[in-house]
C-alpha cells in the first residue's frame, strides 16, 4: 500500500514538473515574443497619425465660408481648445483607468470576459482610449481575430511613441458622433452651434455620451436616452473626482439647445468663390486634389461677407426672374487686388460655370478707357478734337471697308472733346483714335494692364470687340484707381496645413508702375464724366440714370455689345465689374435688359460704400486742373454757360480762351485757368462739377 502511494507521489511530482518545464518554455516564448512585438513596434517607430479631414475655407474675418470633404466633417483643434469638461467626460465614461494603463486595461478586460461568460453573450465592452483611437486611424471595424490582433499591435505602438495627451487629442478628433460629424468640433458645431473650447459642463456630458450608439444617444434622435447618458456621465465624473455632487445636479437641470446643423451647408457662402479658391490652390499653388479636399487646410480669402451678401441681393433684385439671362460679378480692392466678393451666375446649383473668371465675352465700350490712356501717352489730351460724324474707313492694304455706328446713330456732326467722347462713348472718336495710333498700340496696351486673352488688331478692337474676362476687367481698373500700380486679383491671403503651419502667405507689396501717375489722374477725371451732365452733347453722358442718387464721386464706364452688357467702375476704395448676357449669344433686345449691369452695379456700390467716406480721386504732382468749355475745349471765360474743370498732364493743357461768349471788344480773364492743386481744397462736388 505504502509502494503504491509512494509512486503515485513520484508520477505526480514528474507530472507537476513537466507542466512546470512546459510553462516555463511557454512564459519564455510568450516573454520572447513580447518583447520582440515591443523592438519591433520601436524600429517601427511612430505610426503616421494622418487621417482625412475637411478643408475649410474662411472669410477675411476669420469665419468660415465653406469646406471640401466626402460627407464627412472633419475639423481637428489641440486638446487646449476643447472644452475641460468635454475631457473629462470622455475620459470618465470611455476610459477612467487611462492615464494609468499602457494602452490595455487588463483589470476591465478580465471583467468584460467574467460578464460575457455569465451572459454567454457579448455584454461588455474594454477596449480603451487608446485601442479605439487605433481601430479609428488604421482599421475596419469588423470583428475578426486578425483585426482585434492587428488594433493591439497598433496600440503598442501608439502608447510607446506618443503621449498621453497626443493620444487623447487625436482620439477626441476622430471618433464619430454621428451625423457626419467626425471629431468634437465638428459635433459641438452641429449640436451646439459652438466651438469644442466653449461647451458647458451640461453640453460636455452629453456629448461624450452620443459614440457609444450616435443613432440611439444622440439627443436629436431620443431626448430621454440621451439624458439618461448625460447622467451616468455626470455620476462617472463625480466619482472619479472631477465634480462635486451639487456642481452635477445643476448640470443634469440645464436646458440645452440644439442646432442640428452643419454651419456651412451643403454649398457653404460664395460658392462660386469657393471653386475659384479651389482652382488656385490646385493651378497656382500646385497643391494635390486629395490634399486640398482632405488635407485639413486652413485657407484664409479675401472674401468679405458684406460685400459679397450686397452683391447677391443686388443680383436677385435686378437679375430678371422669367428669363435665362446670367451675370458675372467681381468687387476688389485696387490697393492690393483683393477679390471681396463674386458671382459667376444666378444659380450655382444649376450652373457651377464661372462667368466672371471663365467666360470670354466682348467688353464693347468698356474697353475705350484703355485706348484714350494709350492715346494720353501718345499726346492726346482730355481736349483732343475730332469729328464725331457717320464715317466709313477704307484701307489701301485691301481690307475690308469699316463703317462704325454710334448708339441710336446719333452723331454730333462738329467737333468734340475726348473728354466728352468718352462720357458719350462716341464711336467714331475711338475708332479714329485707334487708327491714327495703330492698331498693335491697343493690343500691347491691353497686355500691359494685365489682359490674357487673344485681341484682334482690327478697327473693331477700339469697340471692344475681342473677349475678355470680367476678373481681368476689374484688375484693368484697378490701375486706373489706384494711380497706376499693377494688382493682380487675390483670392487666397493664407494657407496652413492640419498642424496648424503656414504654408503660403501672400505678399501684398505694391506691384510694378504699370501707368504714369499722372496720367492715371487724368484718366480718373475723364471717366467721372459718365455721370456729369456738363458733357452732355447731341446725347446725353452714359450714367445719366445715376447721377440724382450718387452719394459720392464715382469714375466708370459701360458698354454694351449686341449680345453683352457691362457696367465698370470705382471709387478709390472699391472697383467693380458687372457683366450680363445670354450664355448662347442670344441678343440683348430689351431696354430693361439693357440696364441690369448698371442697376446692379451702381446699387452695390452705394450700399457697399454707405459706411466709408467719400473719398476724392486724388490729383498727382505733375498735373494740373483747368475750367473748360466742355463744347469747344478751350478755356472757359466767366461768360461761358458751362465750365467743368479737367484735369491735364502739366504743360499739356489748353492755351486758347473761349471767346465765344464774350461781348464786343472784351478780353478773357486770365485767372480763369487755375492749378489743381488749388482745387484740391474744394469739396469733391463742387470740384467735379465745377460749382
Amino acid at each position: 500500500m505504502e509502494i503504491m502511494t509512494d509512486q503515485r507521489f513520484r508520477k505526480t511530482a514528474k507530472l507537476f514538473r513537466a507542466v512546470l518545464f512546459i510553462g516555463m518554455i511557454l512564459a519564455a516564448v510568450l516573454f520572447l515574443i513580447y518583447f520582440s512585438i515591443l523592438i519591433y513596434a520601436k524600429i517601427l517607430g511612430p505610426p503616421a497619425l494622418a487621417v482625412p479631414q475637411s478643408t475649410i475655407y474662411m472669410a477675411d474675418d476669420g469665419s468660415m465660408i465653406g469646406e471640401s470633404h466626402t460627407g464627412q466633417k472633419r475639423y481637428w483643434v489641440p486638446i487646449q481648445d476643447i472644452s475641460s469638461d468635454l475631457v473629462k467626460a470622455t475620459v470618465s465614461i470611455e476610459d477612467r483607468n487611462f492615464y494609468e494603463h499602457r494602452g490595455f486595461d487588463y483589470k476591465r478586460i478580465a471583467g468584460a470576459l467574467l460578464a460575457d461568460l455569465k451572459a454567454m453573450a457579448k455584454v461588455q465592452g474594454a477596449s480603451t482610449i487608446t485601442q479605439q483611437y487605433a481601430r479609428n486611424l488604421y482599421l475596419s471595424h469588423d470583428k475578426t481575430w486578425k483585426r482585434k490582433l492587428t488594433e493591439a499591435f497598433y496600440t503598442i505602438r501608439l502608447e510607446m511613441n506618443y503621449s498621453k495627451k497626443e493620444i487623447l487629442e487625436g482620439y477626441l478628433n476622430t471618433i464619430y458622433y454621428g451625423n457626419g460629424a467626425y471629431g468634437v468640433q465638428a459635433a459641438s458645431l452641429y449640436y451646439f452651434g459652438k466651438d469644442a473650447k466653449d461647451l458647458s459642463l451640461a453640453e460636455s456630458a452629453m456629448l461624450a455620451g452620443i459614440p457609444k450608439g450616435p443613432s440611439t444617444y444622440s439627443p436629436l434622435a431620443n431626448q430621454e436616452k440621451a439624458e439618461k447618458r448625460q447622467e451616468i456621465i455626470l455620476q462617472a465624473m463625480e466619482t472619479k473626482g472631477f465634480i462635486d455632487s451639487s456642481t452635477a445636479d445643476k448640470a443634469a437641470a440645464e436646458r440645452l439647445t440644439l442646432v442640428g446643423k452643419h454651419p456651412t451647408g451643403n454649398l457653404g457662402q460664395a460658392p462660386y468663390f469657393q471653386d475659384a479658391v479651389q482652382n488656385e490652390l490646385k493651378y497656382n499653388l500646385n497643391i494635390d486634389d486629395r490634399t486640398i479636399a482632405l488635407g485639413g487646410l486652413r485657407v484664409y480669402t479675401t472674401l468679405n461677407l458684406e460685400h459679397q451678401k450686397t452683391a447677391e441681393e443686388m443680383v436677385e433684385k435686378h437679375l430678371l426672374q422669367d428669363t435665362n439671362i446670367q451675370t458675372g460679378f467681381i468687387s476688389m480692392n485696387p490697393k492690393n487686388g483683393h477679390v471681396t466678393s463674386m458671382i459667376g451666375g444666378r444659380d450655382y446649383e444649376s450652373s457651377p460655370f464661372n462667368r466672371a473668371v471663365q467666360a470670354v465675352r466682348q467688353p464693347g465700350s468698356t474697353f475705350k478707357p484703355l485706348l484714350y490712356y494709350a492715346a494720353l501717352e501718345q499726346g492726346f489730351t482730355p481736349t483732343t478734337m475730332m469729328k464725331s460724324e457717320l464715317t466709313t474707313f477704307r484701307f489701301e492694304n485691301g481690307k475690308t471697308e469699316y463703317t462704325p455706328h454710334n448708339f441710336n446713330n446719333k452723331y454730333a456732326n462738329d467737333d468734340i472733346t475726348m473728354a466728352q467722347a468718352l462720357a458719350l462713348s462716341d464711336n467714331v472718336y475711338a475708332v479714329k483714335t485707334h487708327l491714327f495710333l495703330g492698331e498693335d498700340v491697343l493690343v500691347d496696351t491691353a497686355k500691359r494692364f494685365g489682359l490674357t486673352t487673344k485681341m484682334a488688331e482690327v478697327p473693331s478692337l477700339a469697340l471692344g470687340t475681342s473677349g475678355v474676362k470680367v476678373i481681368e476687367m476689374a484688375a484693368a481698373y484697378s490701375l486706373f484707381a489706384n494711380g497706376g500700380k499693377y494688382v493682380e486679383p487675390v483670392l487666397i491671403e493664407r494657407v496652413e496645413n492640419h498642424n496648424g503651419e503656414v504654408i503660403y502667405e501672400h505678399d501684398d507689396h505694391s506691384g510694378d508702375r504699370i501707368l504714369k501717375p499722372e496720367l492715371a489722374s487724368v484718366m480718373n477725371h475723364m471717366l467721372t464724366g459718365m455721370f456729369d451732365p456738363k458733357l452732355n452733347g447731341y446725347s446725353s453722358v452714359t450714367g445719366i440714370s445715376m447721377v440724382d442718387e450718387m452719394s459720392r464721386p464715382y469714375a466708370g464706364k459701360s458698354g454694351s455689345t449686341n449680345t453683352d452688357s457691362w457696367m465698370i467702375g470705382y471709387t478709390p476704395q472699391l472697383v467693380s465689374a458687372v457683366w450680363t448676357g445670354y450664355d448662347k449669344g442670344r441678343p440683348i433686345e430689351t431696354s430693361t435688359e439693357q440696364v441690369i449691369s448698371k442697376n446692379i452695379w451702381f446699387n452695390f456700390m452705394e450700399k457697399a460704400l454707405k459706411d466709408e467716406p467719400a473719398v476724392n480721386f486724388p490729383t498727382t504732382k505733375g498735373t494740373v486742373g483747368v475750367y473748360i468749355n466742355p463744347e469747344n475745349g478751350k478755356i472757359a471765360s466767366k461768360n461761358c454757360p458751362v465750365k467743368r474743370l479737367t484735369y491735364f498732364k502739366d504743360g499739356t493743357e489748353p492755351q486758347e480762351y473761349c471767346t465765344d461768349h464774350l461781348e464786343d471788344g472784351e478780353h478773357p480773364v486770365e485767372h480763369e485757368k487755375q492749378p489743381a492743386k488749388e482745387q484740391d481744397k474744394k469739396p469733391w462736388y463742387k470740384r467735379i462739377f465745377g460749382l
